[in-house]
């Protein structure tokens, strides 16, 4: 059996607002996607996954949709989009849209006319709406994501709505059947139109608990320092989100996108990450999902990753899309190797997340290491990054335009003035500078994902644990007969691993001070080495 196009694929992750802009006026643009392609084929992906392209009145940026059968006019026109989508297919590229169905805008005419239909109006419930307790708080104890209490009160109906977001951002009630049936509606409408699958944001909170009872709280004892990054962290969200019946409900939206041919959809998990396993199994729900585990990680140890995949394969069968950074959290190159780390973080950490077992997203500028940029809160765009400064600076240092040359205007983006400032610390990592040095991450990430391309082991194998002394973190890629050892050390010191079939091993890659010797493999701080054994798995 063939398998899937998507299962071990890599998908490169375009923020529009910040890829290129083809018109001057300091947005991305559809037609500037277009103009990359070039640039985006030569990576070696299998695909693009685009942030939302749908109109909004950009209160999160796109993830509050107004219009589900559009194209946002500051990204151009639905002839741009066919025009993008037609030639990515041209290059053999997939194109995956992000898809905003957990919730609306308050400005989608959906939400308009169940806020002002009546209660006994076709759209009355397609929102999720409750009474105010009888002092006129809010229903029950359901905190936002973004601050504060998850609902609002409207005085049209008298009720509170339910947001897990921004109060501009209401949930969409998924047990009526109308507003259901209109959400998988527009995967239909997109599938259509020829998009090859859908990344579904915070695809855990389509179904809510329709008793709305409270959400138990973390037990002090087991709280940690993240739990105390936002007061909604402090709740399980176990009746907001990441309810069992939500499992059935994704296998539903599953076979919708499936009834259109070999597409792929996979989900956003924010919370719970034992259940994302059973969100996504052979024969339940989405084909794959990603959670927040390794984007909001702080320190990778070997410890750490041993334990995620062990978590997933409480669900056998069950394939991860693995990413490392997005649009949501800061870059990897400052979050695992401080704020002054340098390239030699980014290839450690490009060749560990290629190496990986999964479908693999890497979000743009990955692969030209560029770091977390600095920004002002005079400068920032994003409502969390306002909401809680300076503790966190929000997302807009992940989402800075991209630098595409260091000799024009704005490092290439746009000539126009950019939404966000160019990033300062960017200016000596631009694509042109990286392209013209064969030591650059660029380089190193073509090669890396041309070597995973070239092995069926690194693409689709299965994933086996090594001992290997701390900090070293080792583990096979299988798949037939071919076996590739995949060896890094995330310490600060020189280690080594003895191991009687190293000697036997053909190097595929030496990253950083690697040695390799008979019965041994000595790696320097930051390094890492893949070795390829042609007589199977049980060499190991």
């Amino acid at each position: 059996m063939t398998r899937p196009w998507w299962r071990g694929a890599i998908l490169y992750h375009v923020y529009v607002r910040s890829f290129f802009d083809a018109d001057g006026d300091g947005q991305g643009d559809l037609a500037g996607v277009a103009a990359k392609l070039d640039y985006i084929e030569s990576l070696g992906v299998d695909g693009i996954w685009l942030s939302p392209i749908h109109p909004s009145p950009d209160r999160d940026w796109g993830y509050d949709v107004a219009d589900y059968e559009s194209v946002h006019p500051d990204y151009g026109t639905l002839a741009d989009f066919e025009a993008l989508l037609e030639a990515a297919h041209a290059r053999g590229l997939k194109v995956l849209l992000d898809e905003v169905l957990a919730h609306t805008s308050d400005e989608h005419p959906w939400f308009v006319e169940s806020l002002t239909g009546g209660e006994a109006g076709p759209k009355a419930n397609w929102y999720v709406w409750a009474d105010p307790k009888a002092d006129g708080t809010a229903p029950n104890n359901w905190l936002s994501v973004f601050g504060g209490p998850a609902w609002a009160y409207q005085p049209k109906r008298r009720k509170h709505y339910h947001h897990k977001f921004l109060r501009q951002q209401p949930k969409l009630n998924w047990h009526d059947p109308g507003a259901r049936e209109a959400a998988l509606g527009v995967l239909d409408l997109w599938l259509a139109r020829g998009v090859d699958g859908f990344r579904l944001d915070v695809a855990n909170a389509f179904l809510h608990d329709a008793a709305l009872r409270d959400n138990p709280a973390v037990p002090p004892a087991e709280r940690t320092a993240a739990h105390w990054r936002h007061a909604s962290d402090l709740q399980r969200h176990l009746f907001d989100s990441n309810l069992p019946e939500n499992i059935p409900l994704l296998e539903e939206v599953r076979r919708r996108v499936e009834a259109h041919g070999e597409r792929f959809v996979f989900g956003e998990f924010s919370e719970e990450e034992a259940r994302c396993g059973a969100y996504c199994s052979p024969d339940e729900g989405l084909h794959s999902a990603y959670t927040f585990v390794m984007l909001l990680a702080r320190k990778l140890g070997p410890q750490f990753v041993r334990d995620h995949y062990a978590t997933l394969a409480g669900h056998p069968g069950h394939w991860p899309t693995i990413s490392f950074s997005n649009h949501d959290v800061p870059r990897t190159v400052n979050r695992f190797g401080g704020p002054d780390a340098g390239p030699d973080v980014a290839k450690l950490m490009f060749a560990l997340l290629a190496t990986l077992k999964g479908t693999t997203l890497i979000y743009q500028g990955e692969e030209l290491g560029l770091p977390q940029a600095r920004l002002t809160r005079a400068q920032l765009r994003d409502p969390v990054g306002d909401l809680y400064w300076p503790y966190d600076g929000g997302r807009d240092g992940c989402r800075t335009p991209m630098p595409w040359r260091a000799d024009a205007p704005n490092l290439g983006f746009t000539t126009g003035t950019p939404w966000l400032p160019m990033a300062q610390e960017h200016a000596g990592l631009t694509v042109a500078d990286q392209e013209a040095d064969p030591d650059s991450v660029l380089a190193f990430a073509r090669r890396v994902i041309a070597l995973r391309k070239g092995s069926e082991a690194l693409t689709a194998g299965e994933i086996g644990f090594l001992e290997a002394p701390d900090p070293l973190l080792a583990f096979t890629r299988t798949a037939g007969a071919e076996t590739v050892a995949c060896v890094f050390n995330l310490g600060s010191g020189t280690a080594e691993w003895a191991h009687e079939a190293i000697g036997a091993a053909e190097p595929l890659l030496a990253l950083g001070a690697t040695g390799v010797h008979p019965g041994r493999i000595v790696l320097g701080p930051g390094s890492g080495a893949l070795l390829q054994f042609a007589a199977g798995p049980d060499r190991l």
